[in-house]
C-alpha cells in the first residue's frame, strides 16, 4: 500500500481498522525478554532517553555485568516463556572494550537449549556485525525509533541513515532483524504511516513498539499529551497492515494502554509482548502476561526458531 491509502485506512471507523489488520496475524503470541546489560552514560542526545549523558535524570549506572547474571535472567526468561532473550547495551555503539565479552555472552547464550539469542548494542559497522554473525547471534535489535522526516527532532548526534546501513548489515550477514518505533515523540499521523512505510522496506522478522514513557529531566519530559490510547491502537493497526510478515511487538511503555486495549491489540494486531522488565522502567509480572494471553483464548509460542 501506498502513503495514502494508509492514510485513507488510519482514519477510518477504529473496529473495522482493527479487522482488517486481524487478517494478518497469527493465533499464538510470542515472548521475548531482555537484560539491561550495562546502563548509561551514552554520548548521544536522544530526546527520551533516561541514559543519555546530556541530561540529569539521576539514573543508576553501571558497566558491563557478568556472565552468570546474564545466564539467570536467561533462564527466567525460559522459564517464564520467552522464545529470544537479548543482551542490551548503552551507547551509541559496542564499546570496544566489551565487545569481546558481549561476544562470549552471546555464545553462552547459545547453550540454552530453546532459547533465541538476541542483543540490541548499538549501531554496527561491517566488521562488528560479522563477528556477532561468526558468534551464531540469532537476532540483532536495532530501531529507526521514528521517522526519517522527524528524526532531527529526536536526535543530532547521530543520522537516521546510520540506523538503516546497521540494519542493512544485520540482514547481510543473516541475522534476523528486530527492528521498530517508539509511539507519542510529537511526530505527526503522516509520520507515523511514515514509519510504516520504512519498516516495510526494510522487512524486519519482529517490529517492537514502544510507547513514549516521558522522563524527567529530558526534553521530552512533558510529553505525555503527544498521543492517546486510540491513536496508539490506530497505529499498531497500521504498522500490522503494512508489515503483514513481521511480529509486531508490545514492548516499552505498552502500560499507558488499559488492559482492554491491549487485549484488543493482541486480537488484531500484536502477536508479541516483552515480558518482564525494560531499561529503565519496572515492566509486568510475566504471570499477568501469561493470564492475559490464555484468557483471550491465545497460545504463547514457546519453541525455538
Amino acid at each position: 500500500m501506498d502513503k495514502n491509502e494508509l492514510l485513507n485506512l488510519y482514519n477510518t471507523n477504529l473496529d473495522e481498522l482493527l479487522k482488517t489488520a486481524s487478517n494478518y496475524i497469527s493465533p499464538n503470541i510470542e515472548f521475548c525478554s531482555i537484560i539491561n546489560a550495562r546502563n548509561g552514560k551514552c554520548s548521544q542526545n536522544c530526546k527520551y532517553c533516561a541514559q543519555s549523558s546530556h541530561y540529569n535524570t539521576d539514573i543508576n549506572s553501571f558497566p558491563l555485568v557478568d556472565c552468570e547474571t546474564v545466564k539467570k535472567a536467561a533462564y527466567d526468561a525460559k522459564q517464564n516463556g520467552a522464545n529470544y532473550f537479548s543482551i542490551v547495551t548503552s551507547g551509541k555503539t559496542p564499546d570496544e572494550s566489551d565487545f569481546e565479552k558481549i561476544l562470549d555472552l552471546i555464545r553462552e547464550l547459545n547453550k540454552i537449549e530453546n532459547l533465541n539469542s538476541c542483543a540490541s548494542i548499538g549501531i554496527l559497522n561491517e566488521y562488528q556485525a560479522q563477528k556477532l554473525a561468526k558468534a551464531g547471534l540469532k537476532r540483532f535489535h536495532h530501531n529507526i525509533n521514528t521517522a526519517a522526516s522527524y528524526y532531527p527532532e529526536v536526535c543530532s548526534t547521530h543520522k537516521f541513515q546510520e540506523r538503516i546501513e546497521t540494519c542493512r548489515l544485520v540482514k547481510k550477514y543473516g541475522m534476523e532483524l528486530c527492528c521498530g518505533v517508539i509511539l507519542g515523540m510529537g511526530e505527526s499521523v503522516e509520520q507515523r504511516v511514515e514509519m510504516a512505510l520504512t519498516l516495510a522496506e526494510i522487512q524486519p522478522d519482529s517490529i517492537p513498539v514502544n510507547i513514549l514513557m516521558p522522563v524527567e529531566n529530558t526534553p521530552f519530559e512533558n510529553y505525555y499529551d503527544k498521543i492517546d490510547e486510540e491513536n496508539i491502537l490506530r497505529t499498531l493497526a497500521i504498522l500490522k497492515i503494512a508489515n503483514p510478515n513481521s511480529v509486531l511487538r508490545f514492548c516499552g511503555g505498552r502500560m499507558r494502554l488499559s488492559i482492554e486495549s491491549q487485549k484488543l491489540a493482541l486480537n488484531s494486531c500484536v502477536e508479541g509482548i516483552m515480558i518482564g522488565n525494560y531499561l529503565t522502567k519496572t515492566g509486568r509480572n510475566p504471570q499477568e502476561d501469561i493470564d492475559m494471553v490464555k484468557n483471550i483464548g491465545k497460545k504463547v509460542l514457546c519453541t525455538i526458531i
